[in-house]
């Protein structure tokens, strides 16, 4: 299952996160912990905010790694699909074949 995240960064806390970002180790960053897979993630840096795409069988998982960045930003998870998945979904609301 795929969850969208995105986060905002206060301006407050933003110097912060920063220095613990850059501090962080390649592997690190790539750590979302036991059962979550990063699929990717983007910095949209002047509006001090981003998303990302994990890849998770349970919606707790990506909840823990969000707990780690909980007390610096405000995150929202969302489960999304893909077009295919989408169209299933779609269909079964539209009656379309």
């Amino acid at each position: 299952m795929k969850f969208l995240v995105t986060w905002n960064i206060s301006e407050d806390k933003w110097v912060a996160v920063l220095k613990t970002f850059n501090a962080m180790t390649p592997a690190e960053r790539k750590d979302a912990g036991e059962g979550v897979e990063i699929v990717g993630r983007w910095h949209d840096v002047v509006a001090r905010s981003g998303v990302a795409i994990f890849e998770a069988r349970d919606v707790k998982a990506v909840q823990r790694y969000a707990l780690r960045w909980n007390p610096y930003m405000a995150l929202t998870i969302a489960p999304v699909v893909e077009d295919e998945e989408a169209v299933s979904v779609y269909r079964s609301l539209t009656g379309d074949p």
